[in-house]
């Protein structure tokens, strides 16, 4: 048996010209603990599990992203690091983190990926087969916003699928050194936001009576 040795947060090992058949084959063989694997169109990804500094981001943008689902009272479901494959497009992608924005989804609308290191696989062009509707990408304290169109992927600098999200007020949050004050700033933040939009609204319909 051939043991795979990966170095924490290093590059992942890339085997290419696999079909999918080999791949599932592959996949029964060296699925355990620690590791995560990805495919994409002949390219086996085998990436050792994330370390402290990866897992500790994504948990702080999904608790601020449910935050802000829930006060804007839309109804979603975290679906994780759910398995995305299809046989068909030569893809498995496991997202750091997922969601489904409504009922009855076949995948989940938004994926969050937290990136600590280089290479592997085109993880936008596996979103894309997936036909997955939105990806973030978190990279050296930016957050990036990838649209699916007819074409592919286009970057934005804020959300289609949450256009008043404060991008601004997310990064300073998630780059906070303390987690209860992250959640805390960024919870009365929105709670300003949303009454400053209520005031704001107020005001134009009193100057709309009149005029």
């Amino acid at each position: 048996m051939t043991i795979i040795l990966l170095e924490r947060e290093s590059e992942p090992i890339l085997i290419n010209e696999l079909t999918w058949q080999e791949f599932k084959a592959v996949e029964q063989l060296i699925d355990r603990p620690g590791l995560r694997l990805s495919f994409l169109n002949g390219v086996l990804e085998i990436r050792k599990m994330p370390g402290k500094k990866h897992e500790t981001i994504k948990k702080r943008i999904a608790a601020l992203l449910e935050i802000y689902l829930e006060f804007l009272g839309l109804d979603f479901t975290p679906t994780g690091s759910m398995t995305l494959e299809s046989e068909s497009a030569k893809v498995k992608r496991e997202a750091d983190e997922s969601y489904e924005l409504g009922q009855n989804r076949t995948n989940p609308d938004l994926v969050i990926e937290v990136i600590v290191t280089s290479g592997g696989i085109d993880k936008l062009e596996a979103y894309q087969r997936l036909n997955i509707p939105e990806v973030w990408f978190w990279v050296n304290d930016r957050i990036s916003f990838y649209t699916l169109k007819n074409h592919g992927y286009e970057i934005f600098p804020t959300s289609k699928l949450l256009p008043n999200l404060d991008v601004t007020l997310l990064i300073d949050c998630i780059k906070l050194e303390n987690h209860s004050q992250a959640l805390r700033e960024f919870r009365e933040g929105i709670a300003k936001e949303g009454r400053r939009k209520k005031e704001e609204g107020k005001r134009k319909k009193i100057n709309g009576f009149s005029n």
